[in-house]
C-alpha cells in the first residue's frame, strides 16, 4: 500500500502496514528528502542546523525502541550522527532536542493517541516543530522514486554505528527540563503546592511532570505511569471516556487538580477535584486569559477549525486577532513561526504558547495550569464556572464514525457545502466554511463540523453550542447527513 503523510506523520497498524520494512523505506525517503537542496532552503528561521545531524526518539507502543534504533541506523548509513534516546520520551522533548542540538531534523517513533495496535512516524523539521506539508510531500516523492528505480534503505550495522559515533545515545530530559523552568513559574507554584493526580495513560509522558515538580511542595500521585505497551486496552487519548482511573484516583482523595497526557505526552487533558472532565477548549481558554491578563502578554491567538468559540469571545474582549487554521498542529505552527503569536491550539489537546517551540505540548501546559490555580488561590472547578460566566457557556462534544470504506473528502465536502440547509435545530446558519471538512456557523454563535479524520479511518462530527440540547440536535443532523454523504 502507498505510503501517505496525514495530519501529523504517517501511521499503520503494526505487523501490517507498519512493519521494519516499510519503516526502513520511509527513513530512507526522509535521508534522501533531509539532504535535498530544497530541504535546506525550507529553514527559514533560527541559526543554521548542523545538515548531519538527526534526532530520534521512541514512545512507550509495542517495538517502538526497536523501531527507532532501526531508523538509527538507516539515518546511520546514509551519513548521518543520530542522536537516539536512551528510553521512551514525549514527542514534544523530542522536538526540543533537534532545536537544542540544531539538528536538521528529527523522527519520533509514536501513533500518539491511536489504538494500541498502531504505530507511527512523526517528522521533525529544524528549529523543533513538525515539517511542513511541502516537506512531507517531498518524503513521499523520494519514497515513490526509490520504489520505483527498485533502490532499497542503506543500512548499517547498529554496533558498528556507535563505534564509529554516528549513533550516539542520549537523555533529552534535562535540557527539555531547563528550557520548561524558562516558561513555568515554579515560585508560584511553591508558594501554593497543590495535589495533584497525573494520568500518564501508560505513555511516554510518565514520570516527566512528577519529576519536574519534585522540590515545589507538590504532592504528585501518578496513575497509569508503568511500562504497558497496550495501554490497558484503550485509546491513550485523555477525553473523558478514557479517564476512568484518574477519575477514580481523585474520587480516592488522592489530588484535586488531574493532569492526563496521551500517549506521547504532547497533548492535555483535566479533571477538577469533582473528577469533572476539564476538555482542551477550556484549558486554552483559561490559558489564554492567565496569559493576558496576569503574564501581560499580546500577540496573535491561533486556533483549528474544531476549537471553541469560547477563544473568539475572549479575544474580541482583549483587542487580539484570532486566525483559524485546518486540523493539525503543523499549520498552527507555520503562524507561530512566521508571526508574533500569544498562543496556538486545537481541540484534540495540543497547545502552545509564546517561547515555546511552535509544537503541543501536554508536559507544558499541565504545568501552565498548575501555576494558573496555584496563583489563582481557587480550585479548577472555579475557575472553569468563572470562564464559563464570563464567555460562556458552551457545551461540546464530538462523536467519530468509523469508516466501512475510503471516503473521498474533496467530493464529500462538495456535497455538503452545495446542501448545506439555512437551518439546523430552527438556527439559522450564518455562514459555511469548507477550510477542513464543513463548518456550519449558526447565528448563535453555535456550530457544526464534519471531517475524515487525518490520522485514521474515522469521520469526525464535531458540534458546540450554549445549551446540550442543541449540541444534541446539531450532533444528530451532522451524523444524517455524513452517513449519506
Amino acid at each position: 500500500m502507498p505510503i501517505h503523510f496525514g495530519t501529523d506523520g504517517w501511521r499503520g497498524v503494526i505487523s501490517d502496514t507498519f512493519t521494519f520494512h516499510n519503516l526502513r523505506r520511509i527513513t530512507q525517503a526522509i535521508a534522501d528528502a533531509v539532504a535535498s537542496e530544497e530541504w535546506l532552503n525550507g529553514v527559514t528561521s533560527g541559526p543554521k542546523p548542523d545538515s548531519k545531524r538527526m534526532v530520534v526518539g521512541f514512545d512507550t507502543r509495542f517495538l517502538s525502541d526497536r523501531y527507532a534504533a532501526e531508523a538509527a541506523r538507516v539515518l546511520a548509513a546514509n551519513g548521518y550522527k543520530v542522536y537516539l534516546t536512551t528510553a521512551d520520551v514525549p514527542t514534544p522533548s523530542v522536538s526540543y532536542t533537534v532545536r537544542h542540538l540544531g539538528a536538521i531534523a528529527g523522527i519520533m517513533i509514536t501513533a500518539s493517541h491511536n489504538a494500541p495496535r498502531y504505530n507511527g512516524v512523526k517528522l521533525k523539521a529544524a528549529q523543533g516543530y513538525s515539517a511542513a506539508r511541502e516537506q512531507c510531500r517531498r518524503v513521499e516523492v523520494y519514497l515513490s522514486d526509490n520504489e520505483s528505480r527498485g533502490r532499497g534503505p542503506n543500512l548499517m550495522d547498529f554496533e558498528q554505528a556507535r563505534t564509529e559515533g554516528l549513533i550516539e545515545r542520549i537523555n533529552p530530559t534535562p535540557a527539555y527540563y531547563d528550557h520548561l523552568r524558562q516558561l513555568i513559574d515554579f515560585d508560584k507554584i511553591a508558594d501554593n503546592p497543590q495535589h495533584i493526580v497525573v494520568d500518564s495513560m501508560f505513555g511516554s509522558g510518565r514520570g516527566q511532570i512528577r519529576g519536574i515538580l519534585q522540590g515545589t511542595g507538590c504532592e504528585v500521585f501518578e496513575v497509569r505511569g508503568e511500562m504497558n505497551p497496550g495501554f490497558g486496552g484503550i485509546h491513550p487519548e485523555p477525553i473523558g471516556h478514557y479517564l476512568g482511573a484518574l477519575a477514580g484516583a481523585i474520587a480516592a482523595g488522592h489530588g484535586q487538580l488531574g493532569l492526563a497526557t496521551d500517549g506521547d505526552a504532547d497533548r492535555l487533558g483535566a479533571m477538577d477535584g469533582r473528577g469533572q472532565f476539564v476538555d482542551p477548549h477550556r484549558i486554552m481558554a483559561l490559558a489564554l486569559k492567565y496569559l493576558f491578563e496576569k503574564r501581560g502578554l499580546r500577540g496573535k491567538v491561533v486556533k483549528t477549525v474544531s476549537t471553541t468559540q469560547m477563544i473568539n469571545r475572549l479575544a474580541e474582549k482583549f483587542g487580539l486577532e484570532v486566525i483559524e487554521t485546518p486540523v493539525g498542529f503543523n499549520y498552527i505552527a507555520e503562524w507561530m513561526l512566521q508571526d508574533d503569536v500569544l498562543i496556538g491550539g486545537e481541540e484534540s489537546g495540543g497547545i502552545s504558547f509564546k517561547g515555546h517551540i511552535p509544537e503541543g505540548d501536554g508536559i507544558l501546559m499541565g504545568l501552565l495550569l498548575t501555576e494558573m490555580v496555584a496563583e489563582s488561590g481557587v480550585p479548577l472547578d472555579e475557575m472553569v464556572a468563572d470562564l464559563l460566566a464570563e464567555v460562556g457557556p458552551a457545551h461540546y462534544k464530538r462523536v467519530d464514525l468509523r469508516l466501512a470504506r475510503p471516503i473521498v473528502k474533496e467530493q464529500m465536502v462538495k456535497q455538503l457545502a452545495e446542501d448545506a440547509p439555512s437551518s439546523i435545530g430552527g438556527v439559522e446558519i450564518s455562514s459555511v466554511n469548507t477550510m477542513d471538512g464543513v463548518k456550519y456557523l449558526l447565528a448563535d454563535d453555535s456550530w457544526l463540523l464534519i471531517r475524515p479524520s487525518g490520522t485514521e479511518p474515522v469521520l469526525r462530527v464535531y458540534a458546540e453550542a450554549r445549551d446540550p440540547e442543541q449540541v444534541s440536535r446539531l450532533l444528530e443532523f451532522g451524523q444524517s447527513v455524513a452517513k449519506g454523504a
